[in-house]
């Protein structure tokens, strides 16, 4: 891959984390039909772009972060409520993660695409259920809340579901106030995107430093100096119609390169 590519593809990774639209699936779109990835490759590598989006959270949120490391009890209630959703993660994003792998090496790059807009549109479907405030803040928060929350996020293992608008969705349906929402599903993000990348350590593994340096580095500056922008930029954008439009796009273009028209 050339320099270049590594870039934008952090870029993309960047700005889109914090939106709902799965920067899982536009980072996988544009290594399926620019740089005609097979479907496989191209998962190894989206994987491996949310290392730059885990290291901005860290830096953004340093302080929760080491709130949590230096209180790891029960009773500590960041800690136990990251606790759950990790573990209820696993549940369903474990076997989930192994069936990807499993399909998308059978899959072309035009099949894969069409999933990636089917799966779009779902998440468009679930955000535009869920699209109100919540009310309940961090001291309030149940164990249910997270384990739905935690099943919600392993469900975003699929390319094309937003583990951002999966999570956050899942908190205001249980009416968990939005900052809450918001702040929790930033934090998920570190063990999920650590233990995607332990489960797909031999795809990862095979990318050249030079080329993993420049996407990670791209993704955790654009993700850190893009956060607040964008947080502040999607409370003013109905993000559902955003996610079904691109999913309807994904579906148009798979449906061209089905006819051999692209």
């Amino acid at each position: 891959m050339e320099l270049l590519h590594a870039i934008i593809l952090g870029v993309l990774q960047g700005i889109t984390e914090w939106l709902p639209v799965s920067s899982e699936g536009q980072t996988m779109l544009y290594m399926l039909h620019t740089l005609r990835m097979d479907p496989d490759t191209a998962l190894a590598y989206a994987f491996y772009l949310h290392i730059g989006s885990m290291g901005a959270v860290l830096i953004r949120f340093r302080a929760e972060v080491a709130d949590i490391l230096t209180n790891l009890r029960a009773d500590h209630l960041l800690t136990r409520a990251l606790v759950i959703g990790t573990a209820a993660t696993a549940v369903t994003g474990i076997p989930l993660y192994l069936l990807v792998r499993q399909v998308s090496v059978g899959l072309s790059g035009t099949t894969f695409t069409l999933l990636i807009g089917v799966a779009l549109i779902a998440t468009g479907i679930v955000l535009r259920q869920t699209d109100r405030e919540g009310g309940r803040p961090l001291d309030e928060i149940a164990d249910r809340d997270m384990i739905l929350a935690g099943f919600a996020q392993g469900c975003a293992i699929i390319p094309g579901i937003s583990r951002s608008g999966m999570t956050i969705a899942a908190l205001l349906a249980r009416r968990i106030e939005a900052q809450t929402a918001l702040t929790l599903s930033f934090l998920m993000s570190v063990p999920a995107v650590l233990g995607a990348v332990m489960l797909d350590f031999e795809g990862v593994s095979g990318i050249p430093p030079t080329t993993g340096a420049a996407l990670v580095s791209a993704a955790l500056v654009t993700g850190y100096v893009s956060m607040d922008v964008l947080i502040r930029f999607a409370s003013r954008i109905t993000f559902w119609i955003f996610c079904i439009a691109l999913g309807v796009v994904s579906i148009v273009l798979a449906g061209v390169a089905l006819t051999g028209l692209l």
